[in-house]
């Protein structure tokens, strides 16, 4: 989906304004690439980009939930690394935060840095598990 959102606002930007065949030929192409031989997807799918509206009026969106998803899955990392028991406390105190601060001052005060490339490693050590887990469940089934 990024890279749909990618190339409908780069094409955008260099184009003018696109049609609703342009958007649905960014759509087919980038999920066709996505799902490979996988599935099928018919005539009707090249559509299917339009029940999501954030793509058109916020540029970034997709990021956004890669960046929270990260995020968290760097967060329970660290938590279940410290066992430390005041952190679902500490953590809901950010959540009530909400945007009042900047992320790395929010997350500042969970002990952890942002900014750090190693927060986020950790997150990518969560989701490597979840596919050395997939992966492994996928072998017993075969």
């Amino acid at each position: 989906m990024n890279r749909f959102e990618d190339a409908i606002h780069t094409a955008r930007r260099s184009r003018g304004e696109l049609t609703v065949e342009d958007f649905s030929e960014h759509w087919k192409r980038t999920q066709s690439d996505l799902y490979g031989n996988s599935v099928r997807l018919t005539d009707g799918y090249s559509i299917w980009w339009s029940y999501i509206p954030h793509f058109l009026h916020t540029p970034g969106y997709v990021y956004a939930y890669a960046f929270g998803e990260l995020l968290v899955l760097s967060l329970y990392h660290s938590y279940k690394e410290s066992g430390d028991e005041s952190f679902a406390d500490r953590y809901i105190q950010v959540l009530e935060a909400g945007g009042s601060d900047w992320p790395h001052e929010l997350i500042g005060t969970l002990d952890k840095d942002i900014r750090d490339s190693g927060f986020w490693k950790e997150g990518l050590s969560v989701f490597e598990q979840m596919v050395s887990r997939a992966e492994l469940l996928k072998r017993e089934i075969d």
